[in-house]
């Protein structure tokens, strides 16, 4: 009998909010478990320490909740998972679901892991639309440990949202030295090199970033 493959790691999640399509909104939503052993809770589960961790404390299926004061749209989840050194408490199969509060909440992912070791992106998009769902709450149950083990262990969970275009346009995210000296309103100048005074009018926005644009690229 064939062994299964590991679960290969994502990519670490800082790396998607560099590119400033995505944004962490895991502060904006009231977190709380099924269960937790004093010190290893909520606070462990959101400290951005890959060595600190949350372990339930109570039978299966081990729950997460996400809550969020309005509808929130979503469109990935990334949970950080280190069989290396969790064994038989690390997740081998995890339910996600969504829904408007306890009692609707439906599943719209179901993931098996085998010995994962890193970054678990978990895709929200609505399979049907291909667009990033739209919910009050979140639930992510462990319903299976490695090794038939009774307790979990989650090291880092992460929300995202997407991050909606600029409305002057789609233009190119430009980080180099020029255009950051337009980037602050308060150090833009006149083309005879004069302060501006007040905020400028979008049109001399277009006007720079384009120039810029074509000097880059």
């Amino acid at each position: 009998m064939a062994t299964a493959s590991k679960t290969p790691p994502g990519a670490d999640p800082k790396q998607l909010e560099r590119t400033g399509t995505v944004r962490e909104i895991g502060s904006q939503a009231v977190w709380s478990l099924s269960s937790c052993k004093p010190g290893f809770g909520v606070d462990q589960l959101r400290d951005d320490n890959l060595e600190t961790y949350w372990q339930s404390d109570g039978s299966q299926p081990h729950l997460v909740n996400i809550q969020f004061r309005r509808r929130t749209t979503v469109k990935m989840l990334c949970i950080y998972a280190d069989y290396k050194s969790d064994e038989s408490y690390t997740p081998s199969k995890i339910s996600v679901r969504v829904g408007n509060n306890f009692h609707n909440l439906q599943e719209i992912r179901q993931l098996e892991m085998v010995e994962p070791s890193g970054w678990i992106h978990i895709s929200l998009l609505n399979q049907r639309t291909n667009e990033p769902i739209s919910t009050f709450m979140i639930q992510i149950a462990v319903l299976a440990n490695h090794q038939n083990g009774r307790d979990t262990h989650m090291r880092q969970i992460k929300v995202y949202t997407p991050v909606e275009e600029s409305s002057i346009g789609k233009f190119p995210r430009c980080t180099t030295v020029d255009f950051m000296m337009y980037r602050t309103i308060s150090l833009l100048q006149d083309d005879e090199g004069r302060s501006l005074k007040g905020e400028p009018s979008r049109e001399f926005l277009l006007t720079k970033y384009e120039t810029l644009f074509i000097k880059t690229f």
